[in-house]
């Protein structure tokens, strides 16, 4: 395995490589920073041009791999400065992130971020070194019963978000399941909550329904307290994370890169599952003094970690395996395609050059990635202190241009805007958005492997239960909820007595 990393280093140190790796490191973050760009249409944009460019397919992939792995920085950027997710794996950021931008502390919030992501990521990528083709052999026993269980157990921890109102963060993520099951039922071809308008027989995209709920309704709050309390800027305050800020959060940063890591090296789950196992796995650990969720540094630093570990992580089965982790590694996949690389067992044999390559690049490309965004934090933390009148028309246009470049229809416009009153009206009324945005991810995941499921075993549950994987994820999902309920109920009783 040295060798073979060595050999990759002499590959990803070449100059060429080297200025790729900055360019995708760079164009990553400001694809992630942008909402509705994020890693999947930066590296689509880019893939045909590298190709026609003539670079070797180790240098594509170099730069590809970069606007991944930088977009996965830089869609923490808006989260924490304008409660405005990247992407999909940013929406626990916004949790803990912008409460601590509104206390004054975004440049520290950002540094956090940045160094939880470094070593999130760095852990990973170790671990990509080290076990991938043990994990691979992982990967391959979660079949559709296994990754339903896994959903279950997802939702289950969302019992950790519900604080003081369990009945909003329930009815949260029912809403976001409903809102998945809108469009044409892929397995029976029925129409579903599509109130006959074929604009919305395709589904309401993620785009749009992220785009709406954070940004249009950060909006319409932003308007709302100009026209009552006036538009005062908020604070920056220091721009620096301290390293004794760092130490408190090391726990949280650990821990969580393990779970973004396991969770990345299983196809299909992504960052979004990752960040949000990871961030109430943390918050059932820490949080004592019920800080989470107020601008708690753990908070903040446990799915960061968790992002960028399973980002990394998703590699694993796409060389190991020739199976796409995730959305963004299956058009990677479709680059070594258009290369004639097949991915897979042998591709460490055949091709050293490309999978060496890519591996090291993920190490150097990774302290670049530390090394630009450190130096940055006070520079994107100014950003708070830009006045209303010219902040609310910037982020309108951003969400504006970031859904229509998608879709390039109007209709998709109108619907983020009634998704952003929806998201206004709720917030008004003490509704978190985060569980309306996991219910819509996890419940597509689950009502998907759930079919597969049964059509594999000719509509009998049973097969739901039958492996010693699918039990053991039934039985964490089950203590996760009875647990905390039992410990909860013994302590009134003792406290009482």
């Amino acid at each position: 395995m040295w060798d073979f990393l060595l050999q990759g280093f002499e590959v990803a140190l070449t100059p060429l490589n080297l200025g790729l790796a900055f360019i995708g490191a760079l164009l990553g973050t400001l694809f992630g920073a942008l909402p509705g760009i994020g890693p999947i249409n930066g590296i689509a944009i880019l893939m045909p041009l590298a190709y026609t460019l003539g670079l070797p397919a180790e240098s594509a992939l170099i730069l590809l791999a970069g606007i991944y792995t930088g977009a996965e920085y830089g869609g923490r950027i808006s989260s924490i400065l304008l409660n405005v997710p990247g992407d999909a794996g940013a929406v626990m950021t916004t949790l803990d992130g912008h409460p601590l931008a509104k206390k004054g502390l975004a440049g520290p919030a950002l540094g956090l971020s940045a160094v939880s992501s470094f070593i999130g990521a760095t852990i990973a990528i170790v671990g990509l070194t080290l076990f991938a083709p043990l994990l691979a052999a992982f990967a391959v026993n979660f079949g559709p019963a296994e990754y339903f269980a896994l959903m279950v157990f997802a939702f289950s921890s969302l019992s950790v978000m519900m604080g003081k109102d369990p009945i909003k963060t329930l009815i949260g993520a029912v809403l976001g399941v409903m809102l998945a099951t809108v469009g044409v039922d892929s397995g029976t071809g029925v129409m579903r909550f599509t109130g006959g308008m074929p604009e919305l027989y395709d589904g309401i995209d993620f785009v749009v329904l992220v785009i709406g709920m954070f940004a249009i309704s950060e909006i319409l709050l932003m308007l709302e307290h100009d026209l009552t309390k006036g538009g005062g800027m908020a604070p920056v305050g220091r721009v620096m994370v301290s390293m004794k800020e760092v130490m408190f959060c090391k726990g949280a940063i650990l821990r969580s890169s393990l779970i973004g890591f396991v969770i990345g090296v299983l196809p299909g789950t992504g960052a979004s599952v990752a960040g949000a196992v990871s961030y109430t796995t943390e918050k059932r650990i820490s949080d004592r003094e019920g800080t989470f969720g107020h601008g708690d540094m753990r908070g903040l630093a446990a799915p960061e970690a968790a992002n960028n570990a399973s980002a990394a992580g998703s590699f694993v089965p796409m060389l190991t395996l020739g199976i796409p982790g995730s959305g963004t590694t299956a058009i990677l996949l479709g680059a070594l395609m258009l290369y004639n690389i097949t991915p897979g067992p042998m591709l460490f044999t055949e091709q050293p050059r490309v999978a060496g390559g890519l591996i090291a690049s993920l190490y150097i490309g990774n302290v670049m990635l530390l090394l630009l965004n450190l130096p940055l934090a006070g520079l994107f933390a100014r950003v708070l202190t830009v006045p209303r009148w010219a902040l609310v028309p910037g982020i309108a246009l951003l969400a504006f241009v970031g859904v229509y470049q998608l879709h390039s229809d109007l209709m998709a416009i109108f619907l983020m805007l009634a998704i952003g009153v929806l998201g206004y009206v709720l917030r008004k009324f003490g509704f978190s958005l985060a569980p309306i945005v996991l219910g819509f991810v996890l419940g597509e995941l689950m009502e998907e492997n759930l079919r597969r499921a049964l059509a594999m075993s000719g509509g009998d549950v049973a097969v739901l239960f039958q492996s010693t994987l699918a039990i053991g994820l039934w039985c964490a999902a089950v203590a996760v909820v009875v647990v905390p309920l039992v410990v909860s109920g013994w302590k009134r009783r003792r406290a009482s007595a």
